[in-house]
């Protein structure tokens, strides 16, 4: 099959004008989004079917109806025909201006608008927690839905979990909600304030929180536990000799041997565990729970234990120091990746369902961090693999690889770039993507609908491979978002079709909860499109004659906030979080 094309500035143009400037071999979009966007002769080929199919059902009743009007004798010949009742089409409402008409042309436009005038938070899956919808009796929230709280602000990061959230506000303050973090206190408050936080990370029971000067804290995630629990001692910036405690109880996690300069600028977590990236390349693990001490090979420590812990705070961090230059981490449930600046990746930990991309055993670990075998899944082929960016949830890994051909039938082939999407793990319920269902994969499986696709860029002139901007993965669910062609710089005076569109998003994995958004229960295995935020669909469907409405994000771009852009100047985009259950969009800071 020929690789997915479309051209840059066919986006631009309305479908009309589309259909006529792609051909069947370069528009079969339908690894990434022919599911509900049909190419050109794809549209015109489905009117004709209609077309004939009509005729034929046409003929096919005038056949039946022809013995009872020319063989039959008629009863009653004489009797009047009943008059046929005419039915006009209402008039369709005009659009009064420009801005009216692009908000009827492309669905998309309306998106990239409203994520504009009106940020905040769309969340969706269980309610079991009072997570996705803090005052709603509901269970389940089965399609995107806004949490009021979060109306026009902007956020530095956000997580969930079935039972509780957990929001960096755009000042850096911790805002908490959800029955885990307390019965009787549903609406989202702020609980730590004044620690410049810019990132969080949750596990079973605990906050893991990252400050802009590379400070961690572990925080209760109980409103009961940071009341009653110990509380340290806090000094005054303005008055050196000035101390108080601390509001609510929380633990320090950062590491105490850093280099001159070298600060904590990344953290993530599973149930037990978390990991601390330094500015220096180098990864520190520590517990970050109260209830189980890490046990399955995840901290990346060899032979680390309860009982082997050295002396000192049971959650202090400890360096993997079989990882060095590392630039990304990712941690799943009770296993760990990293990525080094050579595009290698290692794996961690738990490897029950073949989640650290090797053959597994039952009740396989490995504590030491291995190598990922990326070199094994391109033998054979002319293409030289380079791993670009990592990702982990739950029992599930996934990596996207650039793979740059070495050799090739004609001299153009020669180092073209392949960007495929690699998963490994559980699939019971549809989390590897692939389109089958399996309890283990033995090794990395291709995630072929986000893989080998390349758009034409007509102000380079050339194709270009389209990757992935952001994985995120949750406990049995995920959702990717691809880097293909936006556009955000629509202007008054251009014309009707000069429309905004934002980045794709495709979704897939566990819907017991109605995490996907689809609306529907059923788990998916391989990457869909859902209807846009707001939207009254489940799976993204055709609008009835404009652009196939599906769920895009507005990428970053510096914009005036508010309606009709008279509010405050600010960088922003939108981001994506899947959780335990639970899925959300969020406005970025």
């Amino acid at each position: 099959m020929a690789s997915p094309l479309l051209s840059r500035a066919a986006l631009r143009r309305p479908s009309s004008l589309r259909a006529l400037t792609a051909t069947s071999s370069q528009c079969q979009w339908a690894r990434y989004s022919s599911s509900f966007r049909p190419t050109g002769n794809q549209r015109f080929g489905a009117r004709t079917f209609g077309l004939l199919a009509v005729a034929v059902a046409s003929g096919a009743g005038a056949l039946w109806a022809y013995p009872r009007l020319v063989g039959e004798p008629q009863k009653n010949n004489n009797a009047p025909l009943e008059a046929a009742e005419i039915v006009y089409e209402k008039p369709r409402k005009k659009a009064a201006n420009k801005e009216e008409r692009r908000d009827l042309v492309s669905p998309q436009h309306v998106q990239v608008k409203r994520s504009w005038e009106h940020p905040g938070v769309y969340a969706w899956g269980s309610n079991a927690g009072k997570v996705v919808a803090p005052d709603s009796s509901e269970t389940v929230v089965k399609t995107p839905r806004r949490i009021p709280y979060f109306d026009d602000q902007l956020l530095r990061d956000l997580k969930l979990d079935r039972d509780f959230g957990a929001a960096v506000t755009e000042k850096g303050d911790l805002v908490q909600w959800g029955v885990g973090f307390s019965k009787d206190t549903l609406t989202p408050t702020v609980t730590l304030k004044g620690k410049d936080l810019s990132k969080v990370a949750v596990s079973r029971d605990r906050i893991i929180a990252l400050s802009s000067n590379g400070s961690v804290y572990s925080i209760p995630v109980a409103k009961s536990d940071q009341e009653s629990g110990e509380k340290p001692t806090t000094k005054s910036s303005w008055l050196p000799f000035w101390s108080s405690d601390a509001s609510i109880s929380y633990r320090s996690l950062t590491p105490t041997n850093l280099t001159w300069g070298e600060k904590v600028v990344d953290v993530k977590s599973g149930l037990d565990h978390c990991l601390l990236l330094t500015s220096k390349g180098r990864v520190f693990s520590a517990a970050s729970s109260s209830e189980e001490f890490p046990s399955k090979g995840q901290l990346g420590v060899p032979g680390l234990t309860w009982h082997t812990r050295p002396a000192g705070p049971y959650d202090q961090p400890h360096e993997v120091k079989a990882l060095s230059n590392i630039k990304a981490i990712a941690a799943g449930a009770f296993h760990s990746l990293a990525l080094d600046n050579q595009g290698r990746a290692f794996s961690f930990g738990d490897n029950s369902t073949g989640q650290l991309g090797f053959e597994t055993e039952v009740g396989a670990s490995i504590d030491k961090p291995s190598p990922l075998p990326v070199q094994k899944l391109y033998s054979g082929t002319n293409l030289v693999p380079k791993v670009t960016s990592i990702a982990a949830g739950g029992q599930n890994s996934y990596f996207t690889v650039d793979a740059t051909k070495t050799q090739g039938q004609g001299a153009q082939e020669v180092g073209r770039t392949v960007a495929d999407t690699w998963a490994c793990g559980v699939g019971i319920h549809g989390g590897l993507g692939t389109g089958k269902w399996t309890h283990v994969s033995a090794v990395p499986t291709k995630i072929k609908a986000l893989s080998n696709l390349y758009e034409y860029d007509e102000a380079a002139d050339r194709i270009t491979p389209i990757r992935l901007t952001q994985l995120a993965v949750g406990s049995t669910h995920a959702c990717a978002i691809l880097d293909n062609l936006t556009h955000l710089t629509a202007s008054a005076s251009g014309s009707d079709t000069d429309t905004n569109f934002g980045a794709d998003v495709l979704w897939w994995g566990g819907n017991e909860h109605y995490q996907l958004g689809t609306g529907r229960r059923n788990h998916v295995n391989v990457p869909v499109y859902i209807s846009p935020l707001d939207g009254r669909r489940g799976v993204a469907e055709s609008s009835g004659g404009g652009e196939p409405q599906r769920f895009q994000v507005t990428p970053r771009t510096t914009v005036r906030l508010g309606e009709g852009g008279k509010g405050r100047k600010a960088s922003v985009e939108q981001r994506i979080e899947c959780g335990r259950f639970v899925t959300a969009v969020y406005s970025g800071a």
